[in-house]
């Protein structure tokens, strides 16, 4: 309908295949790269993309065969009606691709971010960037000390010295440009780092706090027509109706942050002390 040459049997299933494969791919290496937390997510998006694309896939085939390209039939009789139909078509199927295709980006993201407290292996990973935060502070500083000293890299401990030669070029091309620069770590790198390992343990304090209060009974709060439920196992401040809110009470929810779980059948964000605030401000509660 729309190629001089006649269509491959097979090939439109053989490159839906090979791009399956490559997001299969693509899920492995960031499984390899993550906590085992997150991989059942990785699993629920590459069966999303799967499914997507090969809806598209034939959405976009059926289209392309609705009615034949003018290059094939001649401009004769063509009608042109269902012509710009079909090219509307097409235009709604390309947005929807870039939305299938932007699911391997989130597949690359998954487990990037801050860790998520609810992670099993959360207190193992934080503790494993608290101790290589605090190594690279030290190091920095001693990097520092040993170069206010010898006014060289030449001998510090784990450099060669070719790379203690380079490092020495670089510092003094850094302090050619920045003559205000008096030392190779300067002060707003360490107060950066000081601050990103205070944020880490910051964290590790909210999983201790948080492991006594999965020791106590679950504090929840009954209100007219529902609960609160603080699910401590799942990370979650969760509201359960006993009936469907109204129309203004689901738009409260969602302005305040809340999101419909069906997994769950609440609505539902992380279990933080603003949720407890947004919840009851969305609930017109005191």
């Amino acid at each position: 309908m729309v190629h001089m040459s006649d269509y491959k049997p097979g090939s439109a299933t053989a490159g839906y295949r090979a791009a399956v494969d490559e997001a299969a791919a693509l899920v492995e290496a960031q499984k390899a790269k993550v906590s085992p937390y997150y991989h059942d997510k990785l699993d629920g998006l590459l069966d999303r993309y799967a499914r997507r694309l090969a809806e598209w896939t034939n959405d976009y085939n059926r289209n392309q065969a609705s009615y034949p390209s003018q290059f094939i039939s001649g401009a004769g009789g063509f009608n042109m009606r269902k012509h710009n139909k079909q090219m509307a078509r097409e235009d709604t199927l390309w947005k929807e691709y870039d939305e299938i295709k932007a699911l391997l980006h989130k597949m690359e993201s998954v487990g990037t971010g801050p860790v998520d407290l609810a992670d099993p292996h959360a207190r193992e990973i934080l503790t494993d960037q608290l101790q290589k935060l605090q190594a690279r502070l030290d190091r920095n500083k001693a990097m520092n000390a040993y170069y206010r000293k010898h006014k060289s890299f030449a001998g510090f401990p784990e450099l060669t010295d070719e790379a203690a030669a380079r490092l020495d070029a670089q510092f003094a091309e850094t302090r050619q440009q920045c003559p205000w620069i008096d030392k190779p770590c300067p002060d707003y790198e360490l107060t950066s780092l000081r601050g990103k390992i205070k944020r880490v343990e910051e964290r590790i304090a909210e999983l201790d706090k948080r492991a006594q209060q999965a020791e106590q009974p679950a504090d929840n709060t009954a209100f007219p027509g529902g609960e609160i439920v603080r699910n401590l196992e799942a990370d979650r401040l969760q509201i359960i109706f006993d009936e469907k809110p109204d129309e203004d009470t689901r738009a409260a929810l969602k302005q305040n942050g809340f999101r419909w779980s069906p997994r769950y059948g609440a609505w539902q964000r992380q279990l933080t002390q603003n949720a407890e605030s947004a919840a009851r401000r969305a609930l017109g509660l005191k």
